[in-house]
């Protein structure tokens, strides 16, 4: 099955356990997936490593089975040992050519990115997707950047060439701005998975993006 990124399909969600209302991992992840989005992302930065894999095996069972693409955010090992389609990195993480000996070859590699000259290296050490942003400013993260605004996306937008996805304090309110500006993917955290109806949350913002 052919490995789904950014800009082959519309929303780009991230797990967050603390946002989640309570309720189980399985349920988000299913409810997210049943609404249709196709790249899920599993980003937990308090959990203990073996907690993490048990998680990173469901997910993937679900994904798998939903046809969509699961990234595992920083854990690079977890994602080699669930057999994830990728993994999602940040400027202060492992180098991307170090991350790529691990990994291998068919595994996609995404990174953050938040100037010009972090977007043009990216590329260059062969990044699939980079990640544009905070686009606005976001609790969801610690020890995050200031927010980059459109300034940064208008210019990804107009001069790379890999996709792309937008991140960073998007909501259904203000997506459609973020579209406007060039962003075919756009990743949410607390309001997809803080919503208390999910599968109406995405709707939702699938009709702010259209709008």
């Amino acid at each position: 099955m052919p490995v789904i990124l950014p800009g082959q399909t519309d929303l780009y969600a991230l797990t967050d356990a603390r946002l989640s209302l309570g309720r189980p991992l399985a349920d988000v992840a299913q409810a997210l997936l049943d609404a249709g989005v196709r790249i899920l992302q599993y980003r937990e930065k308090k959990l203990k490593a073996g907690q993490m894999l048990e998680e990173c095996r469901l997910l993937r069972r679900l994904t798998r089975e939903a046809g969509a693409c699961f990234i595992v955010n920083d854990h690079i090992d977890i994602a080699m040992l669930v057999e994830a389609d990728g993994v999602h990195i940040g400027q202060e993480d492992l180098p991307l050519p170090e991350v790529r000996r691990l990994v291998g070859p068919k595994m996609i590699i995404g990174l953050s990115t938040h100037t010009p000259d972090q977007a043009r290296a990216a590329v260059a050490a062969g990044a699939d997707y980079i990640g544009v942003g905070p686009i606005f400013a976001t609790q969801t993260k610690e020890d995050v950047v200031d927010p980059v605004g459109f300034g940064y996306l208008d210019w990804v937008a107009a001069n790379i060439s890999v996709p792309f996805v937008a991140i960073g304090g998007i909501k259904a309110q203000n997506i459609g701005e973020v579209v406007r500006h060039g962003a075919q993917c756009c990743a949410l955290v607390s309001e997809l998975v803080g919503a208390p109806d999910i599968r109406e949350r995405v709707a939702a913002v699938r009709r702010a993006m259209r709008a």
